[in-house]
C-alpha cells in the first residue's frame, strides 16, 4: 500500500490551509487503497533555505532538513494543499519544496489550490515546480474559491460537488503512486 502526505502549504497566522488539508485529509481517510498523512510544513520551523550545498547532493548539515527529509522520503504521492499568493503558491511552500530534491524524485502529486481564482494559477507553478523535480502531476486538481468555499473569506464551507473532484484526483495520485513505487523499486 502507498503512503500519500496532504501537505499543509501555508504558514501563514489565520491561514485558510490547515482547514481545506483537513478535509481533504478527512475524505482520504475512508479509502482503504493508501495510506494518509497530514503533513503541516508549519511543524518543521525551516527559515529560509540555508543548506551550502545543493538539495541534490543529499548533503544535509542543519537538522531542520535532516527531519524535513527523513518525513518527506517516507511518502510514496502528495497532495499539496496550496494558497495562491501573488499568482503563485506561498514562499513557504516552494521553500520547504526547495530544501530537498531526491525525496521529491519518481513520485505522484495532486493539488488542492484556494483563492480568488480557486488558486488556479498557484497550482500551475507548482506543476512546473514538481516537473523539475521529477514528480509526476496528475490531471485532476481542486480548485477551491474564497468568494464561494469561504464564509467571510475565512470559514472553510467546500460546496458539495468538491468531493468528487477530490475522489477524482486521488485516484489518480494513488494510481500513479503505484506505478512510480514499482519503478523506484526496480
Amino acid at each position: 500500500m502507498i503512503k500519500v502526505a496532504v501537505i499543509v502549504g501555508s504558514t501563514r497566522p489565520g491561514r485558510n490551509g490547515e482547514a481545506v488539508a483537513r478535509w481533504v485529509y478527512e475524505l482520504a481517510q475512508k479509502r482503504t487503497d493508501a495510506e494518509f498523512e497530514l503533513v503541516d510544513i508549519a511543524d518543521f520551523n525551516l527559515p529560509l533555505l540555508d543548506e551550502p550545498v545543493p538539495p541534490s547532493m543529499g548533503q544535509y548539515s542543519k537538522e531542520h532538513t535532516k527531519r524535513w527529509s527523513q518525513k518527506i522520503a517516507t511518502f510514496d504521492s502528495y497532495i499539496f494543499v496550496t494558497p495562491e499568493y501573488n499568482h503563485a503558491t506561498s514562499g513557504a511552500l516552494k521553500n520547504a519544496i526547495d530544501y530537498l530534491y531526491n525525496e521529491w524524485n519518481n513520485k505522484s502529486a495532486g493539488f488542492v489550490g484556494y483563492g480568488s481564482l480557486g488558486g488556479s494559477r498557484a497550482i500551475e507553478n507548482l506543476r512546473l515546480i514538481m516537473a523539475e523535480l521529477q514528480v509526476a502531476g496528475v490531471r485532476a486538481q481542486v480548485s477551491l474559491s474564497l468568494f464561494t468555499d469561504f464564509e467571510n473569506f475565512s470559514v472553510f464551507k467546500p460546496a458539495q460537488h468538491h468531493e468528487g473532484s477530490v475522489t477524482a484526483m486521488l485516484d489518480q495520485v494513488i494510481a500513479w503512486g503505484g506505478a512510480l513505487k514499482s519503478l523506484r523499486n526496480s
